[in-house]
């Protein structure tokens, strides 16, 4: 039996997200915490597939295999979508919103992460 563990707040420009679940080479579990208004960066993983849910709030979802495709989906609470490696995808809150998702963790599963635009100023895989 392992011993509980508490969940990794990591802040970000956008709200924040805790980190309760990392089983290398398997599985992350993460919650994220957007204000309204914010948005993560527009952004694809080479290998990283994940899942998200809104647990609560609004959010909307531009998902496309290029920027020239991309397309806007609303995300109201209890809805959920898959997001394969490559595929573009950039998450805004319309309300304060609440997501859960669920990530592949293979090696350099934290570095797994391409930005292309970014609001807050943020390029690559280096920072929060």
């Amino acid at each position: 039996m392992t011993e509980p563990r508490a969940s990794q707040r990591v802040d970000k420009p956008w709200g924040h997200e805790e980190i309760f679940a990392v089983v290398e080479g398997s599985y992350v579990g993460k919650t994220l915490h957007i204000n309204a208004g914010e948005a993560l960066s527009l952004q694809y993983h080479h290998r990283k597939d994940d899942t998200i849910a809104v647990l609560s709030g609004d959010a909307q979802i531009d998902l496309g295999a290029d920027v020239a495709s991309l397309r806007t989906v609303d995300l109201p609470a209890g809805s959920s979508v898959h997001v394969p490696p490559g595929l573009l995808h950039r998450v805004r809150a319309v309300s304060d919103a609440v997501l859960v998702e669920a990530s592949t963790a293979g090696p350099g599963w934290r570095e797994d992460v391409v930005r292309l635009e970014d609001r807050y100023g943020r390029h690559g895989t280096s920072q929060p």
